[in-house]
């Protein structure tokens, strides 16, 4: 078992990554809970024994439930229960579980405390790290967007047990693969020299630096987001069809490309994120075909870091990977092109 501390002060906690991580997970819950809310959906294939009254509460699955619909019916069902401000929600599964069931708990009676057990690749290195919980705003007259709603509401522990990887579909694998390449390019660690648990334990050490210097995302937290204005809008312009890490391993090439063409990286550096992307973890790196250049350019217009002006990306470069603001539409058009006819 290896324990990555999550330092925030007063709201510090640990993170237990290894196989069977899950029989620790008393051990994390608040000592004043006197029942737990289990949020989770109905394929994940891991039970949990807290020691506590509990109610399953089941979401939906894909991206359509994460919304504040599913957000309302948690809350009517924890009300139903009768969870109070003392006890505990406790999500079970990956990203989406871990997302809608923080939102929920910071949502309900203000604040409760959330636990959350990752049984994902994408949840382990990043979705359950780090306190920022939140749901989708469905479009309305082409107003709308991934993520946009939601809270900052840290958890009181997370378990990343092992186990639940062997459960896991190629896809979802490959999805927590795409979240795990962008680690390469924020430190440069040799991330494949390592075994899988220390892999995923240096990927929560990584993130829980990040976190714990800029918890709100006013300034370097921002960095996580590296591949991501691409990835969000390949999302909402598939339809969701192309998964996260799917998309996010699109967004690193498509972000050194960018990069490439402001001419703050070379091309030996964009060929590194070709080999480690495409290379070592096997992820495709082309756009989807049929995807709307213009909608995209349009849609990482309203990407959560757009400060004003022109777009703002995480790119890479000779101080390494930092927030670059006021790129213009035609520059990030320009890159877009150059992806097409690689």
């Amino acid at each position: 078992m290896i324990t990555v501390r999550v330092p925030l002060g007063q709201r510090s906690y640990d993170v237990l990554v290894g196989h069977g991580a899950r029989r620790e997970l008393a051990g994390l819950l608040p000592s004043t809970a006197k029942r737990a809310a289990i949020v989770t959906q109905q394929a994940i294939p891991l039970d949990i024994d807290v020691g506590l009254p509990t109610e399953v509460f089941t979401i939906g699955d894909g991206e359509a439930h994460k919304s504040l619909a599913t957000i309302e019916a948690l809350c009517r069902g924890f009300a139903r229960f009768g969870l109070t401000r003392n006890d505990v929600v406790i999500g079970v599964g990956g990203g989406m579980v871990t997302d809608v069931a923080g939102f929920a708990a910071a949502s309900w009676h203000r604040g409760v405390a959330v636990v959350h057990v990752s049984t994902t690749l994408v949840g382990m290195v990043d979705a359950a790290i780090g306190g920022k919980t939140g749901v989708n705003l469905a479009a309305v007259d082409g107003i709308g967007g991934k993520n946009l709603v939601g809270a900052f509401w840290q958890p009181a522990g997370v378990v990343c047990d092992l186990d639940a990887l062997a459960t896991l579909p190629p896809r979802e694998v490959r999805c927590g693969r795409g979240e795990m390449a962008k680690y390469h390019f924020l430190t440069g660690d040799d991330l494949l020299a390592m075994d899988e648990a220390e892999r995923i334990a240096r990927c929560v050490e990584i993130k829980a630096d990040f976190v714990s210097s800029d918890e709100r995302e006013s300034g370097r937290r921002a960095l996580l987001n590296y591949g991501h204005t691409l990835a969000h809008a390949l999302e909402i312009a598939t339809d969701y069809s192309l998964a996260h890490g799917e998309a996010v391993a699109i967004g690193l090439i498509y972000a050194a490309t960018l990069a490439h063409q402001l001419g703050r990286i070379d091309q030996v550096r964009v060929d590194q994120h070709y080999e480690v992307v495409g290379g070592h973890y096997e992820l495709d790196t082309a756009l989807p075909a049929g995807v709307d250049r213009r909608q995209l350019i349009d849609l990482m217009g309203r990407d959560k870091k757009a400060l004003g002006g022109g777009l703002t990306f995480v790119l890479d470069g000779a101080n390494g990977v930092e927030v670059v603001t006021d790129v213009s539409p035609d520059a990030a058009g320009d890159a877009l092109d150059a992806m097409l006819l690689k």
